[in-house]
């Protein structure tokens, strides 16, 4: 097991420095460091002088990737490829235009993106599994049929409509609950109430037609017609064999919300007013605030890397078969 893990954490490795390198290159060689100032002091009648003096600030006036000024070791780290890109492999991601530490913030904020992202994904995935085998079970009846025109219809309904429909109806008129806004501790379930109960219910129709999808070619395979000869009940061959054997997609789908986990929902914590991780990327961005959009993306791509090295493992779990590949 060990051995395997180590195969796939080196696997992993390239991986994160290609993206790396291509962040980089978007950042700064499509989009030059004075292109940026530009952007940041206003394209027309900005002056030379304005724009090295934001370049260096903001330590954007070195070499990009080799100073060839510099002695020693310093041609390779008095660069801005070290400085911006090198260094955020350590945790430095530098301070944003507004003088904040960005790290300080990432660590700050993670804890409200967690708090609403980690409760509707768990109750989320629990919801839409059980419904699919709720479906499969009565499958070719009139309850798996209405159950699939109700996942289609919850599909066809953008996610913004159920943000402002709950707003208004839930927060406005009946006031069970705070429109908008959050507060540390146990005062926070008030605020998050509302946003779990929301990003259930817009994500349940596409899970709930994915996992139905998967346990229904399940059920045709040879070891389901053994249980069954064998006088299982159809509950029992669904939640012990067939749901076993159909951990190994339902895995796969859920390494790609993993870094939505850390990072938080853009939508949901800009619309709520939560101080996460999603509505600090969306005042970067508004702000063009390239140190912390560049951060967040960096920080993306990591998770995302180690959801797929979470997966692989979970994969030997459920399989250990796949150990041996």
């Amino acid at each position: 097991m060990l051995a395997y893990i180590l195969r796939r954490f080196f696997y992993a490795l390239p991986i994160l420095l290609g993206v790396n390198l291509i962040t980089f290159a978007l950042f700064f060689v499509v989009n030059t460091p004075d292109d940026m100032a530009r952007m940041q002091l206003g394209v027309k009648r900005v002056t030379p002088e304005a724009i090295e003096k934001w370049k260096a600030e903001r330590g954007y006036d070195q070499p990009l990737i080799w100073n060839a000024a510099a002695e020693g070791s310093a041609k390779a780290t008095k660069t801005i490829f070290f400085s911006k890109s090198i260094r955020m492999f350590v945790g430095d991601f530098g301070r944003a235009d507004d003088g904040r530490d960005i790290a300080r913030e990432i660590a700050v904020r993670a804890g409200p993106s967690l708090a609403i992202a980690l409760p509707t994904f768990v109750l989320g995935l629990f919801v839409a599994i059980v419904f699919a085998m709720l479906l499969v079970f009565f499958r070719a009846t009139a309850l798996d049929f209405g159950g699939v025109i109700l996942c289609v219809a919850l599909m066809s309904v953008s996610g913004l409509f159920y943000i402002i429909g709950g707003q208004w109806l839930v927060a406005k008129v009946w006031h069970w609950v705070p429109i908008s806004g959050y507060a540390p501790g146990l005062t926070a379930v008030k605020f998050l109430l509302l946003p779990v109960v929301i990003g259930v219910i817009s994500g349940i129709g596409a899970s709930v037609r994915w996992y139905r999808t998967i346990f229904l070619e399940e059920i045709t395979r040879d070891y389901v017609r053994t249980a069954r000869a064998k006088g299982l009940s159809e509950a029992a061959v669904l939640f012990r064999h067939v749901l076993r054997n159909a951990l190994i997609p339902i895995l796969t789908g859920v390494v790609v919300v993993i870094p939505t986990l850390f990072l938080g929902s853009l939508l949901t914590e800009s619309f709520f007013g939560i101080p996460g991780l999603g509505s600090y990327t969306i005042e970067a961005i508004n702000a063009q605030d390239f140190a912390v959009v560049r951060a967040m993306v960096f920080i993306g791509s990591v998770l995302y890397i180690a959801g797929l090295l979470a997966t692989d493992v979970s994969y030997t779990l459920a399989d250990p078969r796949v150990r041996l590949q």
